[in-house]
């Protein structure tokens, strides 16, 4: 897609943000996941995704189209797993992935993951690891056709996500 680029977050994007995060909530209790129904995530969550220089955006030209935090090391939670990771290397991590509503569809959220191994191989990282809820289809999909290895299970706020790993070159 024409003019389509990735970069940091600021902080004057953060109601850009929270438009879009906001959008994929509804999104999530529409389609009957519990996904992000508890609070999470909200404006302060991403002011601390901001302050550490882990959010970032997707944007067609000017306008924000969507949304993630990216971090290297930061998962306390992936020490917990109920598997096994494919490595036990350094990895990047990504959380709160979403698209604008009106970009639904055109392959964005796909972008978004080509963006992160960019991100990972820039900083010499061969491993992304990530993680979503079970009852959330679209991502599951994305993890399958992006060729991530289910690994499996992490807690987050006391309910079950599917982990999931990619090993990239």
């Amino acid at each position: 897609m024409e003019n389509l680029h990735f970069r940091s977050a600021k902080a004057q994007d953060l109601q850009a943000i929270w438009s879009i995060i906001q959008q994929a909530i509804l999104r999530r209790k529409k389609d009957g996941s519990n996904q992000w129904q508890d609070g999470y995530p909200n404006p302060e969550v991403l002011k601390r995704d901001l302050n550490k220089g882990s959010g970032f955006v997707l944007c067609i030209d000017r306008l924000i189209v969507g949304y993630t935090a990216i971090l290297i090391n930061d998962e306390p939670e992936y020490k917990k797993i109920e598997g096994s990771w494919v490595t036990n290397s350094d990895f990047v991590v990504f959380h709160r992935v979403a698209i604008s509503e009106s970009h639904l569809g055109k392959g964005l959220a796909k972008a978004m993951f080509s963006y992160i191994e960019d991100f990972a191989r820039k900083n010499n990282i061969k491993s992304i690891k990530a993680d979503t809820n079970f009852d959330n289809p679209a991502m599951l999909s994305l993890f399958e056709k992006s060729e991530y290895r289910y690994c499996g299970k992490v807690y987050f706020r006391g309910s079950p996500r599917k982990a999931y790993e990619k090993v990239i070159e």
